[in-house]
């Protein structure tokens, strides 16, 4: 599956989530993560970034396409990073 990974969560957080969600997808831009994950790692990602957040005002949404057949990405300005396809 394709997952694109948007956060808004506190300062403090914010390094422990970015590092945890390097693990498993291409950061492309500030708070946003994205990239192909198996099933399985998406449940490890989810678990691990649950344990960082403060529930109460921290907020993660994933973005979920089980295909890229439809997706098109348009970027404007500089490229922060790019998707890489693991083998």
């Amino acid at each position: 599956m394709y997952v694109i990974v948007v956060y808004d969560v506190n300062v403090q957080r914010v390094d422990a989530v970015l590092k945890t969600c390097r693990r498993y997808l291409t950061w492309v831009q500030n708070s946003v993560l994205e990239g192909e994950i198996t099933e399985a790692n998406f449940l490890r990602l989810k678990h691990q970034l649950s344990k960082i957040i403060d529930k109460e005002r921290d907020s993660i949404t994933f973005y979920i396409l089980r295909t890229t057949a439809y997706m098109k990405r348009e970027t404007l300005g500089a490229i922060k990073g790019e998707p890489t396809t693991v083998l």
